[in-house]
């Protein structure tokens, strides 16, 4: 691989954000992150993810506003895993053709092996 897949990580949890930013680093992934949906659209512009890992519950714009807003920008589109701690979470991610869900709490080795499948796909 001629360089890190992008991994984009929007979550208002800063704990969860220095996680997966820890974990997915060591993996040899770069990791970008935003707190919110707003943010995140200012990043999608800059580092252009290869994926995107995608809190529901967010202040400011949420991670339903976030993916219709993500929609509208050119293509290509990242695959969308949501990471919720919401009990609907695969019926979220379903409205939201994700690729994915991962509910939380979430295993590291769940969280790794759903980027390794998905991160590739965009």
């Amino acid at each position: 691989m001629s360089s890190a897949s992008c991994v984009l990580v929007v979550d208002d949890d800063q704990s969860i954000r220095e996680f997966v930013n820890l974990a997915l680093g060591e993996e040899g992934y770069r990791v970008v992150s935003a707190a919110d949906g707003v943010s995140a659209l200012d990043v999608v512009r800059q580092a252009r993810p290869d994926l995107i890992l995608l809190d529901m519950w967010m202040p400011d714009m949420n991670g339903w506003e976030f993916c219709h807003a993500y929609l509208q920008t050119p293509e290509p589109h990242a695959p969308i895993i949501v990471l919720t701690a919401g009990h609907q979470a695969d019926v979220d991610s379903g409205q939201l053709k994700a690729s994915a869900f991962l509910a939380k709490p979430f295993e590291l080795d769940s969280l790794l092996s759903l980027v390794e499948r998905h991160v590739h796909r965009g």
